[in-house]
């Protein structure tokens, strides 16, 4: 009798999906912070605002089905706390909720490396609320 083997007992590693290759992208091992820091920077309408911005932080969490974030210092842009989901199936676009402008917008993201980079456009509302924070945004964030 003869025995031959191919390999040991390792099972491969599973790859990732798009869905938890997103995940890690905004939420690291479940919870991350993200903050303009000394690299980031906030541009609205193509112009720089980091100042305005300096201090901002947005956490996005996920266990499971529930998926948060909280923001501060945000200049009325973002809610302070509410629930985000993805848009689409490539899992590149989140949604916020809440009745700030950011809220109910697609928010385009990519990490790259410890870096994350939000981009999205607020419409001008129709009732003149809020109309000074209309245009498009990019955020460069930057791991906490």
């Amino acid at each position: 009798m003869t025995f031959f083997s191919c390999g040991g007992d390792d099972e491969p590693t599973p790859s990732k999906s798009k869905e938890q290759i997103a995940l890690e992208e905004l939420t690291g091992e479940g919870v991350q912070a993200w903050v303009i820091g000394n690299e980031g920077f906030v541009t609205h309408k193509g112009q720089d605002e980091t100042a305005d911005f300096a201090d901002f932080e947005i956490i996005f969490s996920s266990s499971g089905s529930n998926k948060a974030y909280t923001s501060s210092n945000s200049n009325l842009l973002f809610d302070e706390s509410g629930s985000w989901s993805f848009e689409g199936t490539n899992f590149d676009k989140i949604s916020l909720s809440g009745v700030q402008p950011a809220a109910g917008q697609e928010i385009a993201f990519s990490g790259q490396g410890n870096m994350l980079r939000l981009e999205f456009n607020v419409p001008t509302p129709s009732n003149g609320r809020v109309s000074a924070l209309a245009g498009d945004y990019v955020f460069m964030l930057e791991k906490k």
